[in-house]
């Protein structure tokens, strides 16, 4: 076997490890915050989904622009290389694209929300 076969065999080994030691349990204590969490990955999606039909992009905007927000820097460019070895310097570009704009995304959500805080 190649050293990538090994090594994306040895990258599973290691995420499922990780996936292992969480606790399912603690999603039961608060389940209110795990449906916003459902909310807005469904948000996402459909926003990605909307976007990707109106300015006609390919796929492989779909897939590297959703990691890129929701993974980030770490995991866009494995998706984006997932489509061709060359491409992964997109991923990289498109995910620190996603920290800026959500950066700012984020400071005017919390804005939005103080807001309407009691």
């Amino acid at each position: 076997a190649g050293a990538s076969k090994v090594g994306s065999l040895l990258l599973y080994i290691l995420i499922a490890a990780v996936g292992m030691k969480m606790d399912l349990s603690g999603v039961t204590s608060n389940t209110g915050l795990f449906l916003v969490g459902i909310l807005w990955m469904g948000f996402h999606i459909l926003t990605m989904i909307i976007v990707a039909r109106l300015i006609r992009a390919p796929f492989f905007f779909l897939a590297v622009g959703s990691q890129a927000n929701v993974g980030g820097v770490a995991s866009a460019p494995i998706v984006a290389s997932a489509f061709h070895p060359s491409l992964a310097p997109v991923g990289v570009l498109l995910a620190v694209l996603g920290y800026a704009l959500g950066t700012y995304g984020a400071y005017l959500c919390g804005l939005m929300m103080q807001a309407v805080a009691p």
